[in-house]
């Protein structure tokens, strides 16, 4: 499992828990858990964007690198 999905998955158990949660504090104490779950998800989504997009960038240098070798 991803750390991504562990994130994900965190913040709906603790979202499940805020909606069956009968005292005010204990379901403010849930939604605030799963809003830093939902931002240590964003945090991770965005670093495994960057890995793809450098990636990516780092093919397509090596791919012109061949071609420029080529001629």
């Amino acid at each position: 499992m991803s750390s991504l999905m562990f994130y994900r998955e965190q913040a709906e158990i603790q979202n499940v828990a805020a909606d069956a949660a009968t005292l005010p504090l204990v379901r403010d104490r849930c939604l605030r858990a799963a809003a830093a779950w939902e931002e240590l998800a964003d945090r991770a989504q965005k670093t495994q964007d960057a890995c793809i997009v450098k990636a990516e960038a780092e093919a397509e240098q090596l791919r012109l690198s061949e071609i420029s070798k080529d001629n």
